[in-house]
């Protein structure tokens, strides 16, 4: 009977952690929203209403520098090859490798196509002054 008991309990802890998680970032949202609707019943103008709402949104995201995530990765590749050195053995060995193989393929990707978010974004904004 305990023999059986540990998969069980192993199957229900994730699905209670992945319910915990979304009920958490229902409420999250809900809370963000009720927030925009007492803006939007306090405020008369329209601008000043998207400009608050604009605080509660995620933050706007840049291009992706795959120099920075590359070089990032490749050291974690380092740290589990040398942790495979250390204590765990072969397999972890390899997997650093791995690791740090796609972390150097994803800087040297990062130095041969630059990021030309800056330049479309400057083309887009002086296609629309004309």
């Amino acid at each position: 009977m305990v023999g059986g008991t540990i998969p069980v309990i192993g199957v229900l802890t994730g699905l209670i952690v992945a319910i915990t998680v979304f009920i958490w970032l229902y409420h999250e949202e809900k809370v963000k929203r009720e927030t925009g609707i007492e803006i939007a019943k306090l405020r008369d103008d329209p601008a000043k209403v998207e400009r608050l709402l604009g605080l509660f949104g995620e933050r706007k995201k840049g291009p992706i520098d795959y120099r920075r995530g590359g070089v990032i990765t490749l050291f974690v590749g380092v740290g589990i090859y040398l942790l495979g050195t250390v204590f765990f053995g072969t397999i972890f060995e390899g997997i650093g490798l791995l690791m740090g193989a796609i972390g150097f393929g994803t800087m040297i990707a990062g130095y041969l196509c630059p990021n030309t978010g800056e330049k479309l974004t400057d083309a887009v904004q002086e296609f629309e002054k004309r």
